[in-house]
């Protein structure tokens, strides 16, 4: 067989071994593996495989997976998900749909910390929904608000899809964070602006029939400033320091972990051993990211020596389908890959085959990787996978609550992700203004 036939079979292998249930870390190692003895030798594959395990993983870059994932989950546990909540009910109380506003720019916040959607569906699909069905919201709606802002933390920095794109893209991983404020900041107003509309023509989606005569949980001005303090002090540590240029992403991170430590302590929020849980969860989590990085830096210099990439990049941009072409192609093929596996897999999947193409096309790689994030995040609301549906559903732990339910309610959000995703792609500036300054 030839490196391309080779190459090739092994993309089909890799597919089948995901589709069987095989983790995609070790079904990259090990189709890797075997295109590299096939085209080489087993000698070349071993030695290849332990100088990717040392060159994908020794960088200095990579103490921020640990770093980040832990403040994520200190953020978590020391309740300021439910503070940022309330401050932005007192503020928007009085709005339309207030409630569902107040949801999408809580979470909006909440993801320049915590860089996790999961960790964003879990937090408010225990604070918000509760608080929206009391007021005569329907739960449909409610939970499709959640699971929608939901996938802010991965766009509003920082990001853990950013940092795994930076790494494989071998780009900047604070111009990754730069480029998702100003795509992250039109989500949160796309959404909002779904929400007002929803409320003034489709009201029976968004309440129900009974009149809401509930008291909201009024909070004094003081309140407001003491609940804001927390997040805000955490989000001027970790973006002030890193746009201020005091910190490299990696400082960034070290810093961003003391602080929500230190709100934990003073919150009493580590007791009966959560602290030890955190840091174990926060390995595991590691673990497994820099695994996958590793198998996917095999898999792509596999690629690179089968030639697929380069043929790849020839058949697309010097045929009749075009750059544009191409990127229409890559873009719904990474959504209806979301519908089956998760965001993470898709990345290491697709990147490897699609970034020499982008390359090629000479397409702005940052602006690229924003595309790449916002699709993949489509794939959290969209069925079967849909993996923020299913994250809300096992926290509310309501057994009327069905997955149906809340992927209807989602679905409103997916369309305002796709109008945005158009947008990015007619006006590239609205994710590279601020990373290429």
């Amino acid at each position: 067989m030839t490196p391309i036939e080779i190459g090739t079979y092994a993309i089909g292998a890799l597919i089948l071994l995901i589709y069987i249930g095989l983790p995609i870390g070790i079904g990259m190692l090990l189709v890797s593996f075997a295109g590299v003895a096939l085209m080489r030798n087993d000698v070349v594959a071993t030695r290849m495989i332990g100088a990717v395990a040392n060159d994908s993983l020794q960088e200095y870059l990579f103490a921020v997976v640990p770093l980040f994932v832990l403040m994520g989950l200190l953020v978590t546990v020391s309740g300021v998900g439910k503070d940022t909540f309330d401050v932005f009910e007192r503020l928007l109380k009085r709005v339309t749909a207030g409630l569902g506003i107040a949801t999408v720019f809580a979470n909006a916040v909440f993801a320049s910390i915590t860089g996790i959607s999961i960790a964003s569906a879990t937090v408010f699909s225990r604070v918000a929904v509760p608080e929206m069905t009391r007021h005569g919201y329907t739960k449909k709606f409610a939970t499709g608000v959640v699971a929608g802002s939901s996938v802010l933390g991965m766009m509003i920095p920082p990001s853990l899809l950013m940092i795994v794109y930076a790494v494989l893209a071998e780009e900047s991983v604070g111009r990754m964070f730069l480029a998702g404020i100003g795509p992250g900041l039109l989500l949160a107003v796309m959404f909002s602006a779904t929400i007002i509309l929803l409320a003034k023509t489709k009201k029976d989606f968004v309440f129900t029939d009974t009149e809401d005569t509930n008291a909201f949980h009024d909070i004094t001005g003081g309140e407001v400033v003491r609940k804001s303090i927390p997040i805000v002090s955490l989000m001027l540590l970790v973006l002030g320091g890193l746009y201020g240029g005091f910190f490299n992403p990696t400082e960034a991170g070290a810093a961003g972990a003391f602080g929500a430590l230190v709100i934990a302590l003073l919150r009493k929020s580590l007791g009966n051993g959560t602290l030890w849980k955190l840091l174990v969860e926060t390995g595991q989590i590691t673990v497994s990211v820099l695994l996958l990085i590793m198998a996917a830096t095999f898999f792509s210099r596999m690629l690179a020596l089968s030639g697929v990439p380069r043929e790849l990049a020839e058949f697309f941009l010097s045929g009749p389908v075009g750059p544009f072409g191409f990127l229409l192609l890559y873009l719904l093929i990474i959504i209806a890959l979301g519908c089956l596996i998760d965001s993470i897999s898709i990345m290491l999947i697709m990147l490897p085959i699609a970034l020499p193409v982008a390359n090629a096309a000479d397409f702005d790689l940052i602006w690229f990787g924003v595309l790449t994030v916002v699709a993949v995040e489509i794939g959290l609301l969209t069925p079967p996978f849909g993996l923020s549906v299913y994250t809300i559903k096992s926290a509310m732990d309501d057994p009327d609550l069905k997955v149906g339910e809340i992927f209807r309610g989602a679905l409103p959000f997916v369309v305002a992700m796709l109008a945005s995703l158009a947008l990015i792609i007619a006006f590239p500036s609205i994710a590279t203004w601020l990373a290429r300054l």
